[in-house]
């Protein structure tokens, strides 16, 4: 049985990072194995972010991060970016790491969001909660 397609009700996220070099590194190899890349391989873009997407193709940005200035450093948001299958959940985790990540909650199934919800938790560079989240078929 297939479900049904929710509705996208956020159109993009922007996080204020302390290091920009260090976030750009952390996030695009975290992302990666979610299927998003960094759209602005060549530096910041005119408004002085990096951005992160789907598809380079029409450069729009889904996610993306700045450098702190006259705002601070984002320190305590939570942003989950969808997986799509466990196995990407698994891969964000282990890049995160890689990249400078700090682990908060490894991958599992957590039951008491869902017998569906298999998430992966990780501190960026800057404090921030990122997850990758599959909503699949339960265990068997």
């Amino acid at each position: 049985m297939s479900r049904p397609r929710r509705p996208i009700i956020v159109d993009h996220v922007t996080l204020v990072v302390r290091d920009l070099a260090a976030s750009r590194r952390f996030f695009t190899a975290a992302l990666a194995p979610l299927g998003l890349r960094c759209l602005t391989p060549d530096g910041p873009d005119v408004d002085g972010a990096i951005g992160f997407g789907l598809d380079a193709l029409d450069a729009l940005d889904d996610f993306a991060i700045v450098p702190a200035g006259e705002v601070p450093p984002t320190t305590t948001a939570h942003v989950a970016f969808l997986a799509p299958d466990r196995a990407a959940v698994d891969a964000f985790y282990r890049a995160a790491l890689e990249a400078g990540g700090r682990s908060r909650i490894e991958p599992r199934v957590h039951q008491d969001y869902s017998p569906r919800y298999y998430a992966a938790f990780v501190d960026d560079p800057d404090g921030n909660n990122i997850e990758a989240v599959h909503h699949g078929d339960p265990e068997p």
